[in-house]
């Protein structure tokens, strides 16, 4: 008896340590039996409209302008027709790239009076996207605008209502909406392949200093070559500050933090795959943990929202996570959480998982009948048994599936390609103001609840705190 009393508790030790370990684990991951995962490719197939010359200008010549404009003269037809930049040398640069006769200049009104500019490209400061929004659609232009759409909630609803005035193209520009991948996802979920959706887990992590926005800053930095004082216009004035002009994501006078330039694209992502118009609750949270430079924005951030049930998807919450000085080495995740499995979405890339509960309930195991006399559990069991057949009493295992995008894909181009097809075509664009906004606005009230530490109020369908 002594050998059997010490076997069943060997038995119901192991049993405690593997659940022990299991909520142990990382939050992304699955512990459900796996079977072997199938590996498919994303079909894919982009295709250019007509080839009509489209010319565009760019105002903000920075890292992500240089990066929008390499992407935007990949889509076939389409001509640079001139740079705005208020600090010097990217002009400098840009000529150095494009040719001497490139048109350049630091005032970007300048840029939009050019009547042979059909569209601009505003890679600017956050603070400055509502302004040059509003001055372009004024001249006529489309608008690729770069997220987030506004640097304060009450700036996006005249940009809104100016860009359904205007009739001209309207993007914003948070790429993985345009995603093969996300609309796979998208297809999935909608197709009821997880089951009914609960939560979403979302990160953006990094580990370097250029991924904290600690840029490198010129040897020729001062507040001529700045134009100090034209970025400052639209801001309180203040002594020059080059840490402020070329790490500008970093200052709240600026920029909108990690909110802005990194929960806008999981929120992009997770509206898009789920039709949501919002959420209705939101809290986030922050701290200064390791990049000491002088920013006024937090280094790590954490928020929740919750979604409440609408006619596109059941209620559920959503975690947001931004971590620059994480030991994971950095990652970008998506995690969709339903009642019978997970999509999670890195970067263009999905994998599905299976997870199916029995449709006989638990015996056994982490369970209160081993507390019960050994007659008794024996003749639980049998009735258990006699219920429910062996199949019902077990999960319904199912490998993953991976779906991964073609080699040399790319989001940036499909998001581009929409745009110019807009233009050309009257195609619908992908993250038009209304979207950009309900995505910005989320992420912008994150920042209100960090610093003035209260939950927010969000009405999704009017579009506005209450």
């Amino acid at each position: 008896m002594k050998n059997n009393n010490q076997n069943k508790r060997r038995k119901f030790l192991r049993q405690i340590g593997a659940t022990t370990l299991a909520s142990a684990a990382t939050p992304f991951a699955s512990f459900a039996a796996k079977a072997k995962a199938e590996e498919r490719i994303l079909r894919y197939d982009r295709t250019f409209s007509n080839n009509d010359t489209v010319r565009i200008g760019v105002i903000g010549y920075g890292v992500q302008g240089h990066f929008d404009l390499r992407t935007a003269l990949q889509v076939p037809g389409v001509e640079l027709a001139g740079i705005c930049d208020i600090y010097k040398s990217r002009l400098v640069r840009a000529q150095e790239e494009f040719g001497k006769d490139l048109y350049v200049t630091r005032s970007y009104k300048d840029l939009l009076d050019k009547e042979d500019i059909d569209a601009v490209l505003i890679c600017t400061t956050d603070v400055w996207h509502s302004q040059i929004t509003l001055d372009a659609l004024a001249k006529g232009k489309h608008i690729y605008l770069e997220k987030p759409m506004m640097h304060k909630i009450e700036e996006g609803y005249p940009m809104m209502k100016a860009a359904d005035k205007s009739g001209k193209v309207f993007q914003v520009g948070s790429q993985r909406v345009s995603s093969v991948g996300y609309a796979k996802a998208k297809e999935l979920l909608a197709a009821g392949e997880i089951g009914d959706l609960n939560m979403v887990q979302a990160a953006w992590d990094r580990q370097s200093s250029i991924g904290s926005w600690e840029y490198t800053i010129p040897d020729d930095a001062s507040a001529e070559t700045t134009d100090w004082d034209t970025f400052t216009e639209v801001t309180e004035k203040m002594e020059f500050d080059a840490k402020k002009f070329f790490w500008w994501r970093a200052y709240k006078e600026f920029g909108t933090g990690v909110a802005g330039d990194l929960y806008i694209h999981l929120l992009s992502g997770t509206h898009f795959i789920t039709n949501s118009k919002g959420p209705e609750d939101i809290y986030s949270t922050g701290q200064f943990s390791y990049w000491n430079d002088g920013r006024n924005m937090p280094d790590v951030m954490s928020g929740v929202m919750q979604y409440p049930k609408s006619e596109e998807h059941p209620a559920f919450q959503l975690n947001l996570r931004v971590n620059f000085i994480s030991g994971t080495g950095g990652q970008e995740v998506i995690q969709l959480i339903g009642s019978e499995g997970t999509i999670t979405i890195d970067r263009n890339d999905i994998i599905v998982s299976y997870s199916k509960m029995p449709e006989a309930p638990g015996f056994g195991g982490y369970d209160s009948v081993f507390t019960f006399p050994e007659a008794m559990q024996e003749r639980m069991q049998a009735a258990y048994n006699s219920k429910w057949t062996e199949a019902q009493q077990k999960r319904h295992p199912k490998g993953d599936v991976i779906h991964k995008a073609p080699d040399g894909y790319s989001d940036h181009l499909d998001h581009f390609t929409n745009f110019f097809d807009a233009i050309r075509d009257g195609k619908k664009v992908v993250e038009d103001a209304e979207f950009g906004f309900r995505a910005a606005a989320p992420a912008l009230a994150c920042n209100t609840s960090y610093f003035d530490k209260k939950i927010m109020h969000w009405d999704p369908l009017k579009m506005k705190l209450v």
